[in-house]
């Protein structure tokens, strides 16, 4: 877990030190694992892919993805493409877990992958994506890349306009179009698409240990359930409290969007997006709130 010291020299620390900085954290902690974790049972794929966009829990995955649990019981160490160097960073080594993968489905498609691998795509409603990020923009996120100058934006404008600045950011930064991409790539046994609603949902045990199993990782239950219990958005968020800094797992509520979107951000949104939530089957606008949604 980062301490509270690591946290705060983040927002202070420029990109290329604070990579650096990650890159060698994340070297001791697979050292730590090969060290003091035995390993009870080894994957057959070499390598997992987890793709996905901004606000879908991909730091929640990472943690997942890097405990010793996971570790036991498929021999995988996490690796992070983009704390990698050189053009070669979206191609893991062997035995590895490649983790926040930021690239649409026909990148995927071309990268160098190993026959013996399993992909996954996790979505979640766009319309929460946004919220999300605009308060994540706003307040919590690191301050690296360019961020400071969306920062500054929403912090000189009313919410509305700030979510309204959010939407176009999104789509220029590609969001929208890579949802989109991957709700519309021909099935295949190697990929599979999670809903971030249902991993952090009520069944989360029951659709993480489907995830995992997708992955070629059979964690037996009692351990399963100490792993979640590790990473609960609750303690998560408690943690991050109590070090003082705003919490970055803000709210993680299916339909959050419906307290923020009045009738000329839904507007802007759809001219946007178009039919990208119900191509990703959440329900429009005028429809009841799926079981779960506020």
């Amino acid at each position: 877990m980062i301490d509270r010291t690591v946290r705060l020299a983040k927002q202070r620390t420029p990109d290329f030190a604070r990579v650096l900085a990650r890159r060698a954290m994340l070297e001791a902690h697979n050292t730590r694992l090969r060290l003091t974790v035995p390993v009870a049972a080894r994957c057959e794929y070499e390598n997992i892919y987890h793709f996905t966009v901004h606000k879908t829990g991909s730091q929640w995955i990472k943690s997942l993805f890097s405990d010793p649990i996971v570790y036991r019981y498929s021999g995988l160490l996490p690796y992070v493409p983009r704390l990698a160097g050189g053009r070669q960073r979206s191609v893991p080594p062997p035995g590895r877990v490649a983790l926040s993968v930021f690239l649409p489905y026909e990148r995927y498609r071309t990268i160098p992958k190993p026959d013996k691998h399993r992909a996954f795509f996790v979505i979640r409603d766009p319309r929460d994506i946004v919220v999300s990020s605009y308060f994540s923009l706003r307040g919590s996120h690191a301050p690296m890349g360019d961020i400071p100058a969306a920062r500054k934006v929403l912090r000189e404008r009313p919410k509305k306009e700030g979510l309204l600045h959010v939407i176009n950011y999104l789509s220029d930064n590609g969001l929208y179009q890579k949802l989109r991409s991957w709700v519309l790539a021909p099935s295949a046994d190697t990929f599979r698409l999670f809903r971030y609603e249902d991993l952090t949902g009520e069944r989360q045990t029951d659709e993480v240990d489907r995830l995992l199993r997708h992955c070629g990782i059979l964690i037996p239950p009692s351990d399963l359930t100490t792993l979640l219990s590790r990473y609960s958005f609750s303690k998560m968020r408690s943690d991050q409290g109590a070090a003082g800094s705003i919490s970055h797992y803000r709210k993680g509520k299916a339909g959050d969007w419906r307290n923020h979107f009045d009738d000329e951000v839904y507007e802007a949104f759809a001219a946007t997006t178009g039919d990208l939530v119900e191509l990703l089957g959440y329900p429009a606008r005028d429809q009841p709130a799926r079981m779960g949604e506020e």
